[in-house]
């Protein structure tokens, strides 16, 4: 036992001291020439997205113009085409940043707005705060701080710290009395199955969560641009389903449609090839009905099972 004691003083001794960088322009010195740069690398943009919870962030231009104004980066959610716009201010907020995002967001028609600071004032957190709580459902704003940390000499850690964001159930909470009672189920169902895939450790290491909608699907990005995961419920013939959905890409669907038997193999399950004049989808389907919420859990958990394995079917294809 003493033994074990030293040996725990000894490493100890050895640990690091952690320290906060209070300049970001140390590393940053220019906000669009070096933050901006860096933060359109797609790694980063991807942490972005899970700090977010979000779809993968997918950038479509840097310095985007909207009239005489540029926004620092435009971008897409993979899997729902949500317009994304992000502004960058490496200083504390603004009055004339958060007019800025407005403009951004209304010529942009975006639906997710990022705005990412030095330091939030509490007069602009409150306004953000306000503006999610008055825009419609599927509008959001989301204001977070940069840092930058470090231990000893290593090199510096970014951490985005989210000081305002969406209010998810709120929102969901004011609309649900408009909806019929489908979209109402639709939507319990999605929330229910955002807690329970939360929890699966082998899901999580391969897919991030999106905010549940009103709607018979949910999408899920597979790490590519070119075609997304889409699962499914059918409330009228009782039927959920999983699909890899391939936009404007026939070609694409061809060279799936060819593997079809081996994509059979992989999910242990029939899959369909559907072709419409655009899109075109791989399916395969399960039984079962999501008004009956008995049901629920495993539906879930075919859910989760079918998304690992299509992970491992898309993994051939990119």
């Amino acid at each position: 036992m003493e033994n074990i004691r030293i040996l725990g003083v000894q490493n100890m001794a050895n640990l690091g001291k952690i320290h906060k960088i209070a300049d970001l322009r140390e590393i940053w010195p220019n906000e669009e020439k070096d933050f901006s740069k860096w933060l359109a690398k797609a790694e980063n943009l991807k942490d972005l997205s899970a700090t977010l919870g979000i779809g993968d962030i997918i950038l479509e231009e840097r310095e985007s113009r909207v009239g005489p104004y540029e926004i620092d980066l435009y971008a897409k959610e993979e899997g729902t085409g949500r317009k994304i716009i992000i502004e960058n201010q490496l200083e504390p907020t603004n009055h004339t940043h958060l007019g800025q995002i407005i403009t951004y967001a209304a010529g942009k028609d975006a639906k997710i707005i990022i705005w990412i600071v030095k330091k939030a004032g509490d007069q602009h957190r409150q306004a953000i705060e306000w503006l999610n709580r008055t825009t419609e459902e599927n509008v959001g704003f989301f204001l977070l701080e940069i840092e930058l940390w470090q231990i000893g000499d290593s090199l510096p850690a970014p951490k985005f710290n989210i000081v305002e964001a969406p209010n998810d159930w709120a929102k969901s909470l004011q609309t649900i009395d408009g909806l019929s009672k489908v979209k109402a189920l639709q939507l319990d169902f999605w929330h229910h199955f955002k807690e329970y895939a939360s929890e699966q450790e082998a899901f999580m290491q391969e897919f991030t969560l999106q905010k549940p909608q009103p709607q018979h699907w949910y999408s899920i990005s597979l790490g590519t641009a070119l075609f997304h995961l889409s699962l499914t419920v059918n409330t009228r013939d009782k039927v959920i389903g999983a699909e890899i959905y391939i936009p404007h890409n026939k070609e694409l669907f061809s060279t799936f449609c060819e593997k079809k038997e081996k994509i059979s193999s992989i999910l242990g399950n029939e899959v369909e090839c559907i072709e419409a004049t655009k899109d075109c989808r791989i399916l395969t389907k399960h039984k079962l009905d999501i008004k009956n919420k008995q049901e629920w859990d495993k539906a879930y958990a075919w859910f989760c099972d079918m998304s690992i394995k299509f992970k491992e079917v898309s993994n051939m294809f990119i």
